[in-house]
Order: structure tokens, then C-alpha cells, then sequence
């Protein structure tokens, strides 16, 4: 079975980016691998990390990863996704970045997540043997995509990378450049998912600890994305509704 392989730096960034991409391709029969890599619990958060959780409206007591997990798993099977997995890597909060701007900073020294993660990214080409990986752009320039931009540059051969645009912070400032860690020469491709688009909304619709703070709410999510989706679609000269990927000029699927 042909495969390709989603990589997600959080919960729900694949969801919201190119799910849709997920989706088509599930239904049109291929083997999609969804792999999410900051998705590590840790016990008796304080500070900024439990911040990020009790601005969610969750209890401290709380296990806010878990949580995400089971929405996550949701979320694959309402996409259909093949296989997913979690690689157990800390979120950002818990190596050292106290605050909210700190996020969205320079990595701080001593924090190589990087290098455990290429590992794992290594691992999981050899495993699968995917046609396609698709990859976050670092828009909006989390430090936790970075990360994973880092990894990938070492772990994912360049003729299979299909670098998404990360929503929301495409949509929030859609002149956001990607992150210059990108490999030179990529070309703008789009695919469209149109017949996709409900099946992206429903599965996007499991991460319930996310949609008020992302978006307002479920329905506020739908709308935001499928006029993105849209959006996306007439920038790139097609009608209905698309994801645009940076890569190879002839998609390699």
C-alpha cells in the first residue's frame, strides 16, 4: 500500500493545517501515517505549563496531555487515518520556555530537541517507507516547530518533504514568511480537497480543549477554516477548496 506520513510538532497542528490532505488521501486508499512528537504528560505541572492548561478552562489536576491524546485519537479515526502514534516528546513549556512570547522566540541554549527527534523522524522512514512526509513550514515561528523543521532538514530526504502552512498562524497573518530553516528551491503546490473539506471539519471538531482558544469555538473553527480552505484555493488560480504545500514542483504522489 502506497504510504504517506503526516508529522504533527503538537495535537492538532495536522488537524488544522492539512487535514484535508489526510482525509482525501485516506478515502482515495492510500496508507496515512499520522505521528504527533510534543505529546509527553508530565506530572504536577507548575508555572507557564499549567498556565497553558488552566487558560484552557482544565483543572490542575488535570492530565492535559492525556486529554489531548484521546482527542487526537479521535481525530484520526474521523480522518481516517491508517496508523497514528505519538512520539513522547515534552512540550516546549516543560524545556524551559516560561512565558508565552518565549514560545515564539529564539530557541533557548541547551534545548537540542532536535537531534532526539531526527531520530525518531530516521526511524519512521525506515519503518514506513513513506512517498510523501508532510512537514510544518514554522509559520508563526513556534519554537516547537522549529524543532521539527531542525529534525526534518536532518531525517527527510528533500525530494519527499511537503511542507504545510500552520494554521491558525496562517490565517492570522497570512504575509507570515516560513521559517528561513526551509530548504532552498521549493516551489508552491497545491491540492485540493474539496471533497475533503467536511470530513476535515468533522474530525477537526474532536480537539475541544483547543477550539475556544484557537478559534472561538467549533463552529467558529468550521467557518475559519473552510473559508481559508477557500481562500487558499483562489490564490492558487482553482475554484472550491484547497491546501497549499511547499516542495517539489510535481507532487510526489
Amino acid at each position: 500500500m502506497r504510504t504517506v506520513l503526516f508529522i504533527s510538532p503538537h495535537l492538532d497542528d495536522v488537524a488544522f493545517s492539512c487535514g484535508g490532505a489526510l482525509a482525501r488521501l485516506s478515502a482515495e486508499g492510500w496508507r496515512t501515517v499520522l505521528a504527533t512528537v510534543f505529546t509527553q504528560s508530565v506530572p504536577g505541572p507548575a508555572g507557564f505549563a499549567l498556565e497553558c492548561q488552566l487558560d484552557k478552562g482544565l483543572p490542575a489536576d488535570t492530565d492535559y496531555m492525556a486529554l489531548r491524546r484521546q482527542e487526537d485519537r479521535l481525530f484520526a479515526r474521523g480522518a481516517g487515518a491508517r496508523e497514528h502514534l505519538w512520539l513522547d516528546h515534552p512540550e516546549a513549556p516543560h524545556r524551559g520556555y516560561h512565558s508565552a512570547p518565549a514560545l515564539f522566540g529564539g530557541l533557548i541554549p541547551g534545548d537540542e530537541a532536535w537531534t532526539t527527534i531526527a531520530a525518531d523522524l530516521e526511524a519512521l522512514l525506515s519503518r514506513y517507507e513513506p512517498e510523501a512526509v508532510f512537514l510544518p513550514q514554522g509559520l508563526g515561528g513556534h519554537v516547537d516547530h522549529r524543532q521539527v523543521i531542525l529534525a526534518a532538514r536532518e531525517a527527510v530526504p528533500t525530494g519527499r518533504a511537503l511542507w504545510y502552512r500552520d494554521a491558525p498562524y496562517a490565517i492570522r497573518a497570512s504575509e507570515t514568511l516560513p521559517a528561513g530553516l526551509l530548504p532552498a528551491g521549493l516551489g508552491e503546490v497545491a491540492l485540493d480537497i474539496t471533497g475533503a473539506l467536511p470530513a476535515k471539519l468533522d474530525a477537526a471538531a474532536a480537539y475541544g480543549s483547543q477550539l475556544g482558544f484557537q478559534f472561538g469555538g467549533e463552529a467558529a473553527m468550521r467557518r475559519t477554516l473552510a473559508r481559508f480552505a477557500g481562500d487558499e484555493a483562489r490564490r492558487t488560480g482553482r475554484t472550491g477548496s484547497a491546501e497549499v504545500f511547499l516542495g517539489p514542483a510535481q507532487l510526489p504522489l
